[in-house]
Order: C-alpha cells, then structure tokens, then sequence
C-alpha cells in the first residue's frame, strides 16, 4: 500500500481569510448601516479569535485586520463617485489577483450577487452572506443561474423566496458582548430604534403607545428616500404629547435608551431578513414586542424575550405582559444566542467545510502488481 500526498485541514488551525466589504459605507460605517456594523464586529472577532484577516473595503475604515483599500473614502461621502459599480469592479479583480498568489484560504464576500460569476472560475473556495432582501422578481434568474455558489442566510426566512440557492447554512448575526449593557434605570416608556420608513411602521407604534397611554421615544433616522413618509404622516402625529422625537442616536446612547424603556416596538410589514434593533434591545435586557414578519419569530424567543404580535389590537394587549418578562434572563438569552463571538465561531465552521470540500482527500492506493 502506498499513501497519496493530501493536505488535511485541521480545524483548530489559524486561517488566512478575506472579507470583501461594498465601498458604499466605511466598516464601520460613518453613518448608519447594518451590513458594514456586522461586517466590522465579525472581521474584529476573527482577528481576535488568531486568524490572519484581510478587510477589503474604503480607506477610511477602521480595522484590526489587514486594509486593502480600493478607494480613499466611502463612496456615499464621496460627492466626485458618481459610478460606484466601477469601483466594485476594480475591488473584485484585485481580490481575484491575490487568488492568483494564493493569498487565501478562504474568501468571505458581502456584495450580493456581483463576486458570482468571476470567482466561480478560480479555485480558493469562497462564500457570500446575503443581507438584504430576496423577494424581488428578479432575484429568481440569478439563483436558479448561479444555484451552485455557496451562500449564508442571516434568518431561515430571508431564503423562503430561494430555495433553488446553494444554501450552506444560516448564521444569525451578533453583537460584541460588552457594547450595550443593561444600565440601572427605572423603564418608564416604550420604544423605537433605527429608521423612519413606511416598512417599519412607525405610525403604528405611535397608534400602539396612545392607545396604551404610555409615552413613546423614537430614536430613528430618516432616509431622504423617506422624508415625504415623514412630513405627510409621522411628523403630524409626533405632536401628541405621548410621542417624543429624539432623532438618531449613537451606540454609545443606546444602552441608557434601551435600559429606561418598557419594551421596544417592532410594528413592521416587510421581511425583515434579520433586525438587528431587536438584539441591540436583548443586550440590554430590554423585551421586544414585534409583529410577525420575515426573522422576527427567529430572533424573538415569545413569552421570554419578548412577544410575537400580528396586529395592533394585540400587540397593545401584549404591553400589559411586559413587566411579566425577566430582563436578566432576557440579557442571558442574548449571550447565549447573539454576540459576535458566536457568529464568528459559526463562520469558522462554514469555512472550514468549504475548505475541507475543496481540499484532496488522503487515498489508500494498492501497489500490489
């Protein structure tokens, strides 16, 4: 018997891992956005778990991996871009050049589709995580064409639209342990946290805390996409005296935001495919109250974390059973379920079966003539 020449991954071993980032924000972003928050908080906990890590993203990022920055600023700081694809392009084929040099062990992009068909015709296994949304039209041509790439879900219900996609597995995403706290406060209002948008259903918390008769703080940006959403209907029904505007705040605000309030309202009517408030409230031993949409049944444990509502008149009744929930076992359930070092640990897992499946195997080969 002769034994074949194979390399055999062992999983406990530091890898050389490439995160490729869009340019349209920094990582992490200078205003707000979730994909390039999560990008940061993995790229940090992979670095600090030993692994050899390079961020691809704009030059005013900031980082403990390796930078390759393509461009100096993100590109919606940058009013002289006017064609952000070309730079994306640019990105792609020198991440591809690096796989020429072996640079890699494994490729990790967060870019949609766009890394599809280029990367699929070179060998260093790689595999997208999806952000957004996949009900669109034509997000079907696209999976049913490229229905071997390897792709990760942030919720089981962001692939319901797919199923035809090569799914690895689903990750749910995590925030570092030690970013927001419980803080010692007496809860004395409801919530809202992140943006101002006709899916997130604003008018509906609003309605939901009048018919409480309990004061509602909004902590939320609006998008220029959205401001004529919130001159004609939100901004008229802020005059209530329940209803406080507090505009968009930082992650240093919101551990003391989350920590005053009773419980954060989640009214909204899209697939969100994760919803990342809702985490950020479980961080601070805050209770979610949300409608039943798109991960919500994922991320809220109901009757324990929080409670799944379909419609105004129950979610009301369920601001009755709040003070019934425990905000300790609520912070528990987050750092079993949702920091950033267990969604580092999953991807690990995830590369290091693309890797193994890539890799030759050992064969027993007979030299018996």
């Amino acid at each position: 018997m002769t034994l074949t020449t194979s390399h055999k991954h062992d999983r406990r071993s530091s890898l050389r891992i490439a995160q490729v980032a869009t340019l349209t924000e920094a990582v992490p972003p200078k205003l707000y956005d979730g994909t390039e928050r999560v990008v940061h908080w993995l790229t940090e906990e992979l670095v600090a778990l030993g692994h050899d890590v390079t961020l691809f993203a704009s030059g005013d990022s900031r980082t403990s991996a390796r930078l390759e920055a393509t461009w100096p600023k993100a590109l919606r700081l940058d009013g002289a871009v006017r064609d952000p694809n070309a730079l994306h392009m640019v990105m792609l084929e020198r991440v591809r050049q690096k796989c020429d040099d072996e640079e890699f062990d494994i490729l990790h992009f967060h870019l949609d589709y766009y890394p599809f068909s280029l990367f699929s015709r070179q060998p260093t296994p790689f595999l997208t995580t999806l952000h957004g949304r996949l009900d669109l039209p034509e997000h079907q041509p696209v999976f049913t064409t490229f229905s071997s790439i390897p792709v990760v879900s942030i919720s089981n219900a962001q692939r319901r639209p797919v199923p035809q996609a090569n799914w690895l597995r689903t990750i749910h995403h995590g925030l570092p342990k030690n970013l927001l706290t419980p803080q010692p406060t007496k809860p004395g209002y409801l919530a809202v946290l992140g943006r101002i948008a006709p899916e997130k259903g604003v008018d509906r918390a609003i309605k939901i805390a009048i018919r409480c008769g309990i004061p509602l703080k909004i902590a939320a940006k609006v998008d220029r996409a959205d401001q004529d959403y919130y001159d004609e209907l939100i901004k008229p029904m802020m005059d209530h005296p329940l209803v406080e505007y507090i505009g968009e705040i930082s992650d240093h605000e919101k551990p003391d935001f989350l920590s005053g309030a009773i419980g954060l309202l989640v009214p909204i009517d899209w697939p969100e495919p994760f919803g990342l408030v809702m985490i950020e409230a479980m961080a601070c031993g805050a209770p979610v109250i949300a409608y039943n949409r798109g991960s919500v049944p994922e991320i809220v444990d109901d009757g324990v974390t929080g409670f799944i509502v379909e419609d105004e008149i129950s979610a009301v009744a369920a601001v009755d059973r709040l003070s019934s929930l425990d905000r300790t076992l609520i912070r528990k359930e987050f750092e079993t379920r949702f920091t950033a070092r267990r969604m580092a640990l999953d991807y690990l897992d995830a590369y290091r079966d693309l890797i193994e499946a890539a890799t030759p195997k050992i064969k027993l080969v007979s030299s018996a003539e």
